[in-house]
């Protein structure tokens, strides 16, 4: 019998996901804890922008001359 196929998430659905999560079932102990991790996701996100601003403004500068 064969397995079923993967099904492969589009991009950013799992954070669909997430914010649509009911959150009246956690605990004020494990809504904690989500928010932190939420913190150092956003915290890792405005790293990857900074990271590709600064590879664009490079680019820029290059092909500027």
């Amino acid at each position: 019998m064969e397995e079923p196929a993967e099904v492969r998430l589009g991009r950013g659905q799992r954070l669909i996901e997430v914010v649509r999560e009911d959150l009246e079932l956690y605990g004020v102990e494990e809504l904690e804890a989500r928010l932190e991790v939420l913190e150092a996701e956003i915290a890792r996100t405005r790293g990857f922008i900074d990271k590709k601003r600064a590879g664009r403004a490079a680019a820029d500068a290059l092909f500027r001359q």
